[in-house]
């Protein structure tokens, strides 16, 4: 714009809140799409998503034009009812109770004093304190011990953090038993309205007696089941009156104006009958009462049965959440490190740097490092990993995974949120909430679906009852006690609550519910619906070599002198560059130099470190040791930098290449001073994963910045015969893209530090051996273990999910185009089966049952019996 003639101010980024909503009363994907509506509408919304299965939004905001309040008001006003959950400022955020307190000025001033804390709000109403601090300096426990300590004599404070209940798992429960208590107290009306109607009047002591005339037409029967029906009616059946009135009022439609259509059609109906019998000496008709009433229990018997087995859909999700303990053994230390008392703690007063003292069989509640003692931890609740790890001092260790035996003593380095077991939550928490684009579909389809079925139901009525009266159809037809208006209005309700738009909306987000919490116990963490949609269509896979294809911990096993320079200034020199470089092979030479200079007892030589230090990706490293400039790199790199490189130094790197060995050379002022000869072994899984993705349709193709010569020896080792070498970073991204340009579907699967551009251009990224950095942005599946086997299982998976998605429309779409033309009597004229208004609602409510128990399914899920059994071998 500058360049064009256009001043330009700088404007800072707005600032972006998030939030989180838990959403009552949905009951279709109608009501999901009008919450999302309202809050977009909302002002100074940004973004945001609801989910249905979940029954909760997140809202991107601006602060300054909106707050949560008025964001909760905007869904209220919708016709929902909303709570917040938590907003993402809540990181370095700690929530007080304080009790015996009057003047909480004091309880400010001594908090606002205090070392690492940024801001104290106070809630005079409810006795609450909201600290905002620096993890690094201060913690909850340190917060509250300050309050503490701000009292004196017989004032004294007494604080607690403040620590909501598990409102999710409270609230399904509640909704659970609200569920099956309305059915059990309208099964309590609805029996005996079945009783008199269907039962009773077939034997002949109590049928006399129901048919006994009170007032002309008016019967003893007639009177009771209107009497049992009403309170269904209203009282019971208010929930849809309610939902109706919301969704009307919104301009939309949901299942709950289906359901009070039927239900009013038949009841006001049954009254109609009720008064012209009133007033009619020899007036005879049939009422519905028992439609209406039987049609609330077996919808309200669906929705408890739906919410259950929805509730099990997160299960996985649960599981993990519950990893953590309650408590933990805290240990003060003198300065020379010797216990001084050991206190029994609430996990969440934990704060870095603090140290926890872990025994046998218990759980490590933090992440942190182990600084004294050795264990064995069984990490498969959250890596998968099956076998114990062995950890000893300097070892990291993962909060919510098992201390085998022996115990140790743990450095807090991450506590609260920024625990990995809590990262992992989060991320599958909004891999659940974000939609798959073929939700799209029902979305779309959601929009027109009730008042094509109301007007799908009215054209049955007004088609049966006109046939009818015209004659069209034999007069056999109708069942006794009835004429041609009510046995059109039973087809015309009957296509009413049959339809289903409640089972389109959870096909979808209830498999991406069990799929994404299955794959988080297999260490397997696939970031939302986008991810899955591409996963399961890949047909191309892109491995790196160091750290994906082989272990990832190179060894030096050669080194060649090729000048008057000494093996110890030599390794000198190369380990003062290569020590600040972060890749694996510059790592394994400085291992080597020092275990050389300690063998030369040089332990002070090797540890300086060059200055003016640069790194040239997929090529080498280079600085001054000295006054001398030293190039640490491939062939390639030292013909960069002008490096002459002698016959000698040629046939080295040959003979070591044609092994797989990569070569690291060291130029010293323009000539190659020597060689290390670096190794990485390649996993044992590689060959098996590779022939296996062959049999899945899958190609792969390995891309590294080593030379053709080892890229070539590995890529034959594992069974690979596509090979790209000699690319640095930015190369890979390229080759992902001209791959992409064929039309084919890539996947790259790299160590996602490295890698980022490849992982961030490919269709889908797969960053494996993650480990505790779980949170790493440029990759779509994030694969906690350095284990190959996981890129199949995450592709196996993915395309799992994505068949259960189709199939549970086909069920879906399946059920609404079969039981809509029963429901308007389409077999009637020929077998004499039709479908009553209450066998049509228990169909109704079979149909989600039958979605979500598809999606539940998923749960046996198995990895690739191959590649399971691959271990074995």
């Amino acid at each position: 714009m500058e360049d064009a003639g256009f001043p330009v101010d700088g404007l800072p980024e707005p600032d972006i809140a998030v939030c989180w909503l838990r959403i009552k009363g949905m009951a279709c994907t109608s009501c999901s799409e009008s919450v999302e509506h309202a809050l977009q509408m909302a002002d100074g919304v940004k973004k945001a998503v609801v989910g249905l299965a979940l029954e909760e939004a997140k809202v991107h905001f601006d602060p300054n034009l909106t707050d949560v309040n008025r964001i909760i008001e905007a869904v209220e006003d919708a016709g929902f009812g909303t709570e917040l959950i938590g907003s993402g400022n809540e990181v370095n955020k700690a929530h007080l109770k304080v009790e015996g307190i009057e003047d909480m000025t004091i309880i400010q001033r001594s908090l606002e004093s205090a070392i690492g804390v940024d801001h104290v709000e106070i809630d005079l109403a409810n006795h609450k304190v909201t600290v905002t601090y620096d993890p690094d300096l201060t913690g909850p426990r340190s917060l509250i011990q300050r309050i503490q300590e701000a009292g004196s004599g017989s004032n004294s404070f007494h604080a607690s953090l403040y620590i909501p209940l598990g409102r999710r798992e409270t609230e399904r429960h509640h909704e659970i038993d609200m569920y099956r208590n309305q059915f059990y107290l309208s099964c309590l009306f609805t029996v005996p309205v079945f009783m008199f109607s269907m039962v009773l009047p077939m034997l002949p002591p109590f049928g006399k007696w129901l048919e006994h005339k009170i007032y002309k037409m008016f019967t003893v029967g007639l009177l009771l089941r209107w009497i049992f029906c009403t309170p269904v009616q209203f009282i019971i059946g208010r929930r849809f009156y309610l939902g109706s009135y919301q969704a009307l009022r919104r301009k939309s439609a949901n299942m709950d104006v289906l359901v009070a259509l039927g239900t009013n059609a038949a009841y006001f109906y049954s009254v109609f009958i009720a008064i012209k019998a009133m007033t009619s000496d020899a007036f005879e008709g049939q009422d519905f009462f028992e439609t209406s009433a039987m049609l609330i229990s077996f919808i309200l018997l669906g929705k408890y049965l739906e919410i259950v087995a929805r509730g099990k859909t997160s299960d996985a999700l649960t599981k993990l959440t519950k990893l953590a303990p309650d408590t933990a053994y805290l240990l003060t230390l003198d300065g020379d490190g010797n216990v001084i008392s050991e206190t029994e703690i609430s996990t969440q007063l934990i704060q870095r740097k603090d140290i926890i003292k872990i025994v046998p069989g218990a759980i490590i509640p933090v992440d942190g490092i182990v600084t004294s003692g050795q264990s064995y931890v069984n990490e498969s609740m959250i890596t998968g990993e099956s076998s114990p790890i062995e950890k000893k001092s300097g070892d990291k260790v993962i909060g919510g995974t098992v201390n085998e035996n022996g115990c140790i003593l743990v450095k807090a380095t991450h506590v609260g949120s920024e625990t990995a077991l809590s990262q992992i939550v989060q991320l599958v928490e909004a891999a659940q909430l974000a939609k798959a684009p073929v939700q799209k579909l029902a979305d779309q389809i959601s929009k027109f679906f009730v008042p094509i079925v109301v007007f799908a139901a009215f054209m049955t009525w007004l088609g049966w009852f006109i046939t009818g009266v015209v004659g069209i159809y034999p007069k056999h037809l109708i069942p006794k006690d009835m004429d041609e208006f009510e046995l059109a209005l039973q087809f015309g309700i009957s296509v009413l609550v049959v339809a289903c738009p409640c089972a389109l909306g959870l096909a979808t987000p209830t498999a991406v519910m069990v799929g994404t919490g299955k794959g988080a116990s297999e260490g397997v963490l696939i970031k939302g619906g986008n991810a899955l949609e591409k996963a399961h269509k890949v047909k191309t896979v892109v491995f790196d070599k160091t750290g994906t294809l082989t272990v990832g911990k190179p060894v030096v096993v050669s080194v060649m002198l090729f000048s008057t320079v000494s093996m110890e200034q030599f390794c000198e020199m190369a380990s003062a560059v290569e020590v600040n470089s972060e890749h694996p092979i510059a790592r394994a030479v400085v291992d080597y130099a020092k275990g050389l200079c300690q063998k030369l007892e040089s332990l002070n030589e090797y540890v300086k470190e060059a200055k003016d230090f640069e790194v040239h990706p997929g090529a080498g490293v280079s600085g001054k040791v000295g006054d001398i400039i030293v190039s640490v790199g491939n062939k390639r790199f030292m013909q960069a930098c002008n490096v002459s490189i002698g016959p000698e130094v040629e046939d080295y790197i040959s003979e070591h290449e044609q092994l797989a060995q990569t070569c690291v050379l060291v130029g010293v002022d323009g000539d190659v001073a020597g060689a290390f000869a670096v190794t990485d072994p390649v996993k044992p899984e590689a060959g098996r994963v590779i022939s296996f993705l062959r049999s899945m349709g899958i190609s792969s193709i390995m891309v590294t910045g080593d030379n053709w010569a080892t890229a070539s020896a590995i890529a034959k080792e594992v069974g690979i015969e596509n090979v790209i070498a000699e690319t640095d970073p930015l190369g890979k991204a390229d080759k992902i893209r001209s791959l992409q340009m064929k039309g084919m579907i890539v996947a790259m699967v790299g160590d996602g530090i490295n890698d980022s551009p490849a992982l961030a251009a490919a269709d889908v990224g797969m960053a494996i051996g993650a480990g505790t950095d779980i949170a790493i942005e440029s990759a779509d599946i994030v694969l906690i273990k350095s284990n190959l086997e996981d890129v199949v299982t995450a592709i196996d998976l993915s395309r799992k999910i994505s068949f259960r998605i189709r199939l549970n429309y086909i069920w879906a779409l399946g059920y609404n185009i079969l039981g809509v033309p029963i429901a308007a009597g389409i077999l009637y004229p020929f077998t004499g089966i039709r479908l009553p208004p209450w066998l049509a609602g228990a169909c109704m409510a079979a149909s989600s049952l039958s979605v979500v128990c598809s999606s539940l399914l998923l749960q046996s899920y198995k990895k690739p019996l191959h590649v399971q059994d691959s271990k074995t071998v």
